[in-house]
């Protein structure tokens, strides 16, 4: 006679254990959406995957782990290019921090555009169940 497991043990709605895949699922969306959003979107992102957290598990549980880590990598990224956007610009006015001021820029837009392509990838592998 086979042993079934305890009902416990098995969460309903996903035969493989996996939760939080829901909540990955939005929070990707939602980060895909910060621009268009003038970035307030990712950070209810960054809510929802809080939120997701404690409860996932499997493939859901390190998209949310991946989701907080690129947000929190990309913040302060992000910082450090308005921190040196604003030292360029006082520099600029002695036409010494020109050049530094374009290059925290460039930096600035391509850390913005790595976040949305690395929010794609993360949903498209997400939908494959493929860990991110």
């Amino acid at each position: 006679m086979a042993a079934v497991p305890p009902e416990s043990s098995v969460r309903a709605g996903t035969p493989d254990g996996s939760e939080g895949k829901v909540a990955a699922l939005v929070a990707w969306v939602l980060f895909l959406l910060s621009l268009p959003s003038a970035n307030i979107l990712v950070l209810v992102g960054l809510v929802v995957a809080y939120a997701g957290r404690d409860t996932a598990t499997g493939i859901g549980r390190a998209h949310i782990e991946a989701q907080i880590a690129l947000f929190w990598s990309v913040f302060w990224w992000t910082i450090a290019c308005w921190i040196a956007i604003a030292v360029s610009a006082v520099a600029s006015l002695a036409l010494i921090g020109i050049p530094f001021l374009f290059v925290s820029v460039i930096l600035w837009f391509v850390i913005t555009v790595w976040f949305t392509v690395k929010s794609l990838f993360g949903l498209l592998r997400l939908l494959q169940d493929k860990a991110p």
